[in-house]
């Protein structure tokens, strides 16, 4: 046996080795690998957990065909603007139990019509933009949050036409009307959205009343000053005459004599 038949005998079964990791690379795309600290499975679809991996912020690196993901039970403080837009097969989101307190106004931009469920629940959020759930058709679930209960929270609750049993239970931390503090933002009958309004024409009505006071003060201040210094003029006037009366008569006299 030669010395090229017994390199070629040795080395067959490394290239053989190496043609079978090309080949598995190949099958397994990057994109479909999972994220540090998450478990996939596949099921009906991708299903990524994270739950209590002490996460701060949304990976990054999520498979693309992710079609169920949890984060939940971590430390996520804010979902960023259009975070999950390339996650096309998302179904389910839970994003519940983490220290939520901002939500991008596009933060669910790109899985509008995909996503059927979303657990915002046991969060730190108190507002959010009006139009953040806008597009939405999943379920939202929007409890256990220390909510201000403003015109901006009617107004994004009016648009969740999927989700009255889920506003049910959006409760008020804090309010524009103190009556409602620790009540469901449901029972408020009143249309906050006008509240500034009204409070701005109130402040406009008193301020217009007391420059009109001033002007009508000034006005009449300014009468009567004219007509004290009108009678004196007058009086004034009316003392020429016979003062000249006096001193005519003088000299009439002294002609005479």
């Amino acid at each position: 046996m030669t010395v090229l038949d017994l390199w070629l005998t040795r080395s067959l079964p490394m290239c053989l080795l190496l043609q079978s990791l090309v080949l598995m690379a190949l099958c397994f795309h990057p994109a479909s690998m999972c994220p540090k600290g998450c478990t996939c499975l596949h099921g009906n679809g991708l299903n990524v957990t994270c739950s209590n991996a002490q996460l701060k912020e949304i990976p990054l690196d999520l498979p693309p065909d992710t079609s169920l993901l949890r984060l939940d039970h971590n430390q996520v403080t804010a979902i960023p603007d259009q975070v999950f837009k390339e996650l096309h097969m998302l179904r389910e989101l839970n994003l519940s139990h983490n220290a939520i307190r901002t939500l991008g106004e596009n933060a669910f931009r790109g899985v509008e019509n995909t996503l059927l469920t979303l657990d915002l629940s046991h969060n730190k959020i108190s507002t959010v933009h009006k139009n953040v759930f806008a597009l939405l058709k999943a379920r939202v679930n929007m409890g256990n949050n220390p909510w201000h209960c403003d015109c901006t929270l009617q107004q994004v609750l009016k648009g969740m036409t999927y989700n009255h049993e889920s506003a049910s239970r959006v409760l008020c931390k804090s309010s524009e009307l103190q009556d409602q503090e620790g009540r469901p933002f449901l029972t408020i009958d009143a249309d906050l959205c006008n509240l500034p309004k009204r409070t701005t024409d109130y402040a406009m009505l008193v301020t217009m009343f007391g420059w009109f006071t001033m002007v009508i003060s000034y006005v009449v201040y300014y009468v009567r000053q004219n007509q004290e210094d009108a009678r004196r003029h007058l009086e004034y006037l009316k003392s020429l005459p016979s003062k000249q009366k006096k001193q005519d008569e003088g000299d009439d006299v002294s002609t005479v004599v």
